[in-house]
């Protein structure tokens, strides 16, 4: 699937996966050596992530249910938390990508098969 910014005119990857069971929202990005640019993970419904066990930092934008920005949370590094209330889902990105679409608090994001 890939990602957009509308607001921004900024893509934020065209290779994202969507955890659709519990198990896949549970395990997340665990077990990965790395998270490639382009790449990320869609988890929803989803209102906090943590990122122990991990092996890299990656960037958390979160989403309420129209997909618009909530939240953001750049260069999360492994043994965090991040927890967003409000939100209905949470995009996990290679860190570096929220710097570079530009993405902002209060942007439309849209989501393409």
């Amino acid at each position: 699937m890939k990602v957009r910014n509308l607001t921004r005119g900024t893509w934020l990857g065209d290779r994202v996966e969507i955890a659709r069971t519990s198990r896949e929202r549970r395990r997340g990005l665990l077990g990965r050596q790395e998270l490639p640019e382009g790449c990320g993970l869609w988890i929803a419904p989803c209102e906090g992530i943590h990122t122990f066990s991990m092996r890299f930092p990656i960037d958390v934008i979160f989403l309420d249910r129209h997909r618009r920005v909530l939240s953001l949370r750049t260069e999360l590094h492994p043994g965090r938390i991040a927890v967003c209330l409000r939100a209905h889902s949470v995009l996990e990105l290679p860190a570096g990508t929220i710097g570079r679409s530009q993405t902002r608090v209060g942007d439309q994001l849209e989501f393409l098969d």
